[in-house]
């Protein structure tokens, strides 16, 4: 998939005004947006759903200033998915055509398992303590349980439920980024 460039402040500010004439509005809206493209984009299976929402907002905000601006008659929204859907089937092209997608190793022997857990522990340890209690009770119980506990956590901490997903999925990325180079590490040790 062909990356297109960051936004300029240009381009970022002639989304925002696309959005709504109030920037205050236009953040909200925004981010609203992306929101909905990551989870759209993570119901499709894709594990890059935030980078893959922040290409589709950059291509949007470079289409509104160049092409499209004042001319674009109805909801935003469907642009925007629109948008999303053609840059995850380009990511989903290239994974085809790389060497990403590999079939499934065997089941790793206890040692493996006993490293992977090693690194787990390790890169908990990185997060805030916040971070680390929201991962820990996001993921305890099982079925009812676990929903029920997750409504009462974003209930706690004053948020949608939308959002705390949104935030675990953000600390879920990043642990498993470091799990992953932690593993890559400790095997050229």
């Amino acid at each position: 998939m062909k990356k297109h460039q960051p936004s300029t402040k240009r381009e970022f500010d002639g989304l925002l005004r696309w959005l709504d004439p109030d920037r205050e509005r236009a953040g909200q809206r925004y981010e609203e947006i992306r929101c909905k493209i990551i989870l759209m984009l993570a119901r499709r299976g894709c594990w890059e759903a935030e980078e893959l929402a922040d290409e589709t907002m950059n291509r949007v905000g470079d289409k509104v200033v160049t092409e499209i601006g004042e001319s674009y008659v109805g909801e935003q929204l469907h642009y925007f998915r629109a948008v999303a859907h053609k840059v995850h089937q380009e990511w989903w092209k290239d994974l085809r055509n790389c060497d990403y997608v590999r079939p499934m190793p065997p089941p790793d022997p206890p040692e493996e398992k006993e490293r992977s857990s090693r690194c787990l522990d390790g890169c908990m340890e990185h997060l805030s303590p916040d971070e680390r209690e929201l991962m820990i009770e996001y993921f305890r119980d099982d079925k009812r349980a676990k929903i029920d506990r997750r409504k009462k956590l974003a209930e706690s901490r004053g948020v949608a439920l939308n959002t705390l997903r949104m935030q675990v999925h953000r600390i879920k990325t990043a642990l498993q980024r470091c799990v992953s180079n932690c593993l890559t590490q400790t095997a050229a040790a």
